[in-house]
């Protein structure tokens, strides 16, 4: 009696493997810069949430005393300093009419350097800001 070997080997071919590797490698380059945009949107985010309170808290100091407060601590509202970024301010050079203050990113921040959001009495100003427009809300 004669054995026969059984000669069908099964799994994947070196060729199949590589069409894989090829594949998802072209799918991570779409889809990393794009998470990484995503997390640097929400940690942007936490900047104009802080200055958006901030606007509302110096609004009420100031229809309560009449100009602005000079320091977080005179506010109605317990601010924590942003994770992501180094707070200055606020500063004014008249007290009474306007108030402005400055949030910088701190660490990485995917690519997109170390942008600045400045927020004053009227909300953002654009103009002096260096936030890329594609993390601006």
């Amino acid at each position: 009696m004669k054995l026969i070997a059984n000669t069908k080997k099964s799994g994947f071919s070196l060729v199949e493997l590589t069409i894989v590797v090829v594949i998802l490698g072209v799918l991570a380059t779409f889809a990393v810069p794009r998470f990484m945009s995503s997390v640097e949107r929400t940690k942007a985010a936490e900047a104009y949430s802080y200055l958006s309170e901030m606007e509302s808290a110096q609004a009420r100091y100031n229809a309560e005393n009449g100009k602005y407060a000079n320091s977080t601590s005179q506010l109605d509202i317990d601010l924590h300093r942003p994770e992501f970024f180094s707070v200055a301010g606020p500063y004014s050079s008249s007290w009474e009419t306007k108030w402005e203050m400055k949030l910088t990113r701190n660490g990485a921040s995917s690519g997109y350097g170390r942008y600045t959001v400045i927020f004053n009495q009227d909300g953002v100003d654009k103009r002096r800001s260096t936030i890329p427009t594609q993390l601006a809300p």
